[in-house]
């Protein structure tokens, strides 16, 4: 059975001044239905680029995004994303915010798209701050108004760009316990970018390891060994803990700097040399 999102050789060329920018290239993967992955690497690797195509934000130069079977092109509502920052309009409260997605849910009246925001705001612990604006917010509370909002689309596929990059780390910890709980809660299945890598073992069922850019690819794939349903404490007694972390860090630190040959090298190279 085909995994419900497939990555195929995708390739992202941007043209600069001196000439083609591969940012990203041959990026081959599988997500399955209700897996958590992390798509861990160092800064400036391609990782938001990878995640902007599979949320239809950007078109990729070559391979493309696959969702059962079939190619996209573009947003679906199958899809949502978390960025970085919370991307909230500071006139609306945070309920009028996450209203804003559960809006575009077909098939609903207003009663139900209220009810909505509401048992996700509630989901992400702060129903009390329903009728409170993005300004009198914190950053941490402002994230979990963004977190609603996705999850309020009722979509297949969470997409999340480094959603707590920007937070202290005792917020960072509530935030992940947060996002663990609404996700062992659904049936999502989750992307999310990060380079922390404490944060992707205690998250992910699977760890995408991508090399430096430019021409950032999939470097290796590592499968995290602790049981779910996961708590912080346990995670970090266990056996295994340790030596997966080490083995990320071997990664980053030895392996990331190294080129990988692709299919498309000579494809490239052909376009390269049309440009100059």
């Amino acid at each position: 059975m085909s995994a419900p999102l497939e990555l195929t050789g995708l390739t992202r060329v941007f043209d600069t001044p001196s000439g083609p920018f591969v940012a990203v290239k041959d990026v081959n993967a599988a997500v399955h239905a209700g897996e958590f992955v992390a798509v861990l690497g160092h800064s400036g690797c391609g990782k938001s680029t990878v995640l902007s195509m599979i949320a239809g934000l950007d078109r990729a130069t070559y391979g493309g995004v696959v969702i059962d079977g079939k190619q996209v092109l573009g947003p679906g509502a199958e899809r949502a994303i978390v960025f970085q920052s919370p991307c909230l309009l500071p006139w609306l409260t945070a309920r009028d915010n996450v209203l804003l997605a559960a809006g575009q849910r077909p098939g609903t009246n207003a009663c139900q798209q209220r009810a909505s925001a509401d048992r996700y705001l509630e989901l992400v612990g702060i129903a009390d701050a329903a009728d409170q604006r993005p300004g009198q917010l914190s950053l941490g509370t402002q994230q979990c108004v963004s977190l609603a909002r996705a999850l309020s689309l009722e979509p297949r596929f969470l997409l999340l760009d480094e959603p707590f990059s920007q937070l202290d780390s005792l917020t960072r910890f509530e935030l992940q316990e947060i996002l663990l709980r609404v996700w062992e809660e659904s049936d999502k299945t989750v992307v999310m970018v990060t380079h922390d890598v404490d944060e992707a073992l205690y998250l992910a069922d699977r760890l995408i390891l991508m090399t430096d850019g430019p021409e950032a690819t999939v470097g290796a794939s590592l499968t995290v060994p602790f049981p779910r349903p996961r708590r912080r404490a346990s995670v970090l007694a266990h056996a295994e803990y340790h030596r997966c972390r080490r083995r990320v860090i071997d990664f980053l630190e030895h392996h990331a700097h190294q080129s990988r040959p692709s299919p498309l090298d000579s494809v490239l190279a052909r376009s390269v040399a049309v440009a100059h």
